[in-house]
């Protein structure tokens, strides 16, 4: 089975695209990438005559789409089905929503990574509820003290991760920092900015809690890599985060009031300890999420 991954440019070095594409391949099925480069609607425009030119040669069986833009740009082709994967911003955006619809009806297959956006999308038929994968063998616990070595932590500071760049107004950092003033606690709050991979493990498991505060998510890969590393959480109730967390003793949903999420970074601080969170997320290792992509990739073909 041959199938091109279609993304925009900046997207495709995105890890869980990247990391799930590897996964599949490794499971004998070839996969090439079209990137969609360039700004605003002319990128597409002039990305559609070498999509067509990619197709003539590598003679795809299935496309997959990430994101709905690029899923409408898919299916401006009628000869090989698209499948497309729906991430989050291209639903919860109402300016990208419109557009991601319209690829929803026209792709033969459709994958929302949380049940929300499944639901924003008033998905109806030939679609599934499937958040991305992730690698459990580069989210890992490690002990606490020996991360905190590894990065240069001070053993006696308290450490929170935040989920994201303090410049994302999506990630909503002023109600973060908010909450964490009426804490009137010494804390070291780190920005998730620049690091690579192995150093955000590390983080994970040096830091006492992962903290996410975002307006809105599809299925954030950072809650997923916090319960890998069985790092307390605490999180606004968006995307998939409920669903992942799944009561685990340690993580805490909050509201978008700042006493409320206040008061949860007090009892994540206070439970002070590492969670069972790895052990819940077993069925999101991205050789499981292969697997069931494959089968997708087989029933689209099928149904021809």
């Amino acid at each position: 089975m041959k199938v091109l991954i279609v993304c925009r440019k900046k997207l495709g070095t995105s890890p869980f695209i990247r990391e799930q594409v590897d996964a599949i391949k490794d499971k004998g099925i070839d996969l090439q990438f079209f990137f969609i480069k360039g700004k605003g609607l002319k990128a597409y425009i002039t990305s559609f005559s070498q999509l067509k030119k990619q197709i003539v040669i590598f003679k795809p069986d299935i496309i997959h789409a990430h994101y709905g833009l690029s899923g409408l740009f898919a299916n401006l082709q009628r000869t090989i089905p698209v499948v497309t994967t729906f991430h989050g911003g291209d639903i919860n955006y109402k300016k990208a929503r419109p557009f991601s619809m319209i690829a929803a009806k026209l792709s033969r297959y459709n994958i929302y990574v949380s049940s929300k956006l499944a639901s924003k999308a008033h998905a109806r038929k030939n679609f599934i509820i499937q958040p991305c994968g992730m690698g459990l063998d580069t989210f890992y616990p490690v002990d606490k003290i020996q991360a905190r070595e590894k990065l240069k932590l001070n053993n006696d500071q308290t450490y929170i991760l935040f989920a994201g760049s303090f410049n994302s107004w999506v990630k909503n950092a002023v109600l973060a920092w908010e909450a964490i003033d009426k804490l009137n606690k010494d804390i070291h709050f780190i920005e998730l900015k620049g690091y690579s991979r192995d150093d955000v493990n590390l983080l994970l498991n040096a830091c006492d809690l992962a903290f996410m505060t975002s307006l809105m998510e599809g299925s954030p890969q950072f809650i997923k890599e916090a319960m890998a590393c069985n790092c307390p959480i605490v999180s606004t109730n968006v995307g998939s985060v409920e669903e992942i967390i799944d009561n685990t003793e340690g993580c805490f949903l909050t509201s978008f009031d700042p006493d409320d999420v206040s008061e949860k970074l007090k009892l994540a601080i206070q439970f002070g300890s590492r969670t069972k969170g790895r052990e819940k997320i077993g069925d999101l290792d991205n050789e499981i999420i292969a697997d069931k992509i494959i089968s997708i990739y087989h029933s689209v073909l099928r149904s021809q």
